[in-house]
């Protein structure tokens, strides 16, 4: 059972603060999205969790006990990134070979089946992998380490659909026959809507939202119609952005939508994570 602690973390690069106190619990045995803009903090973020880098202020907890130098705690965290720190003139087999060596719960059988599954011949050198074909022998290595806790960082960078589709199959039945601690950091967020449990949202450093993804869409609605009527509805609304398209107007409302108040003539739809995501971020 592997909980991660996260406590007022602030991370400063010479004049730039990567992260500016940030506190996170990450609770054992569930699947969560880590989304942000392009510099908002999120690789950051998980290179602090394996001890990449250190902290200005606070700490990182590992079921309890500090990750900052800390062997035992970080052999229970497996960090996919999009690096790669693999001798490029490795083959597949021998690197599945060299994990085992830091990771003995490493599963050769599994990775050799997802090799299968995904057409990776396991007698390719790194450094001749496509860039697609190198995330997919990262995500084999991450799925098949059976470690406590799998960060991954913008897994499928690379892969074609087909390929999403089969990553995101084999994760959900990876974690379904052996439940850990999963953090998807991802742009494409409309296709890892519906594996993620949590969301976990930082925009410029800050931590700006940290929930279910049930209950924040639960939370709000958007309404479409004519630009006039949208403007008239919006009002003492809570609105995190609108969207104009020619005399159309689509306003995103962070609040419960009732119903029987809703003018003829404006529709209401759901949120969907991907929309409210780039709303939040746009103010």
């Amino acid at each position: 059972m592997s909980h991660i602690e996260i406590k007022n973390i602030t991370k400063v690069f010479g004049n730039t603060t990567a992260l500016d106190n940030v506190s996170l619990n990450l609770e054992a045995n569930k699947i969560y999205g880590l989304l942000g803009r392009n510099g908002a903090g999120k690789t950051t973020l998980l290179n602090l969790i394996t001890n990449r880098i250190f902290p200005t202020y606070g700490e990182i907890l590992l079921e309890g006990e500090k990750v900052s130098e800390n062997d035992d705690a970080l052999s229970k965290v497996y960090f996919m990134t999009e690096a790669n720190f693999y001798p490029e003139g490795m083959t597949v087999k021998k690197a599945f070979k060299w994990t085992k060596e830091f990771y003995p719960g490493f599963d050769t059988d599994y990775a050799s089946a997802l090799c299968d599954k995904f057409l990776l011949k396991t007698g390719k050198k790194i450094k001749e992998l496509s860039t697609g074909y190198k995330s997919i022998f990262k995500i084999i290595v991450s799925l098949a380490c059976n470690a406590p806790v799998i960060l991954l960082d913008e897994p499928v960078l690379g892969l074609d659909a087909n390929h999403r589709e089969l990553f995101y199959k084999e994760l959900l039945q990876a974690y379904g026959e052996r439940p850990r601690t999963i953090v998807i950091s991802t742009h494409l967020i409309e296709e890892a809507a519906d594996i993620i449990e949590d969301v976990i949202v930082i925009k410029s450093g800050k931590l700006i939202l940290q929930d279910s993804v049930e209950k924040v869409l639960s939370q709000g609605y958007a309404v479409s119609g004519a630009a006039s009527a949208v403007d008239g509805f919006m009002q003492g609304k809570k609105v995190l952005g609108v969207n104009t398209l020619g005399g159309l107007k689509t306003a995103y409302i962070l609040e419960k939508a009732e119903k029987e108040k809703i003018p003829s003539g404006l529709e209401i739809s759901k949120l969907d994570l991907q929309k409210l995501f780039i709303q939040m971020t746009n103010q």
